[in-house]
């Protein structure tokens, strides 16, 4: 698994998530996107762990406690920035899973991605994705898009999840 802690300091390896009112997971295939979400949250003061999983069975094994990576940890809270368009598992199918599961359905979800066709917008939101963020193409207009989110992440409320999903 190739999950990484994503710290305003820079990525690193990790087991777990250290303990924190809320971690920030970063379902984000591109290298790019990924690193700005970083460094624009890091902008707005956001000091909050991220783990970053660079495909949707990646976070799937994260949040579902399967395979050999890191693992959820019960009683904690958890915030999914999940890109629709990913490698080996989409991010809608990562969303109805999620949605899915009586453990996990509390569970914010923000779509971060690149379209903003209004049958994604509304499947999304159907599937109970929390917010539908659309990826600018113009470079500013994502970097400010992406700190004023980092704002508005360290105002949120979200809720532990407590589920005991077992390895499976």
């Amino acid at each position: 698994m190739s999950a990484s802690r994503l710290q305003p300091d820079g990525p690193s390896a990790a087991a777990d998530p250290p303990p924190s009112p809320l971690t920030i997971l970063v379902a984000e295939d591109d290298d790019g996107h990924a690193e700005l979400i970083r460094l624009q949250f890091k902008r707005a003061g956001l000091t909050l762990p991220m783990l970053r999983f660079a495909d949707g069975q990646e976070v799937l094994d994260f949040l579902f406690r399967r395979g050999a990576g890191p693992h959820r940890q019960s009683g904690r809270s958890y915030l999914v920035l999940l890109d629709i368009r990913m490698p080996k598992v989409d991010g809608m199918t990562v969303l109805r899973a999620i949605k899915s599961q009586p453990e996990l359905m509390k569970l914010p979800v923000i779509m971060l991605t690149t379209t903003d066709d209004p049958k994604a917008v509304d499947e999304c939101y159907d599937a109970g994705c929390s917010l539908f963020m659309s990826k600018p193409t113009d470079a500013g207009t994502f970097f400010e898009a992406l700190r004023r989110l980092g704002l508005l992440l360290q105002m949120v409320a979200t809720p532990r999840i407590n589920g005991l999903l077992e390895a499976g």
